[in-house]
């Protein structure tokens, strides 16, 4: 498969653009350690990429991931990649978290989702944004109240990365993509 027939599937299955551009935040800080632990950058970027694809129809477990594990396969989709998407649900006892491309889109889905929010709250969004900021608003229990702080620590322990690096990183990787993700800085207007 090809990143733009990944694409035509996130879209075909996803109308919201908040969460098309949490899937290619996703993506981009996957592929970013695919490229740092030498693995397949592609394969691991279709696994960022496609994580939610299915979300916004079944948002409910445990309907997501599984119906979309179940439209991947019929697409032909490689049975690691359908694995490792399924493994970033908790919920799912039968689909424990053992490679590392497992491991790194479980450090990387919540952690993404978080530092999307600390950028929003500021004018210059993810320019200067450090791990330093990230762990004081992780902190505040009312700031991105639905991000879970402990995925977010568990997914950095389970892939064997200090979390202020693990955090640093994943910033770096997003800020490559952040016109695609919205993440400029505020015009001043």
């Amino acid at each position: 498969m090809s990143r733009e027939q990944d694409l035509q599937l996130v879209r075909e299955y996803t109308t919201s653009e908040s969460l098309i551009r949490h899937m290619l935040a996703v993506e981009a800080a996957v592929r970013a350690y695919a490229r740092k632990f030498g693995e397949d950058e592609e394969k691991w970027g279709t696994v960022g990429l496609l994580h939610d694809f299915d979300y916004e129809r079944w948002p409910d477990a445990p309907d997501h991931p599984l119906k979309g594990s179940e439209i991947l396969k019929d697409r032909g989709y490689p049975e690691d990649v359908i694995y490792a998407i399924k493994s970033h649900a908790d919920y799912l006892e039968d689909c424990p978290r053992v490679s590392q491309m497992d491991k790194t889109l479980y450090a990387c889905d919540e952690l993404c989702g978080f530092i999307t929010a600390c950028a929003m709250v500021r004018p210059t969004r993810l320019e200067g944004l450090k791990a330093k900021s990230v762990r004081k608003k992780m902190k505040q229990p009312s700031f991105a109240a639905a991000v879970k702080r402990e995925d977010i620590i568990r997914g950095a322990e389970d892939l064997g990365v200090e979390l202020n690096e693990h955090i640093d990183f994943c910033i770096a990787a997003m800020q490559t993509i952040s016109d695609e993700l919205g993440l400029t800085p505020a015009s001043g207007d």
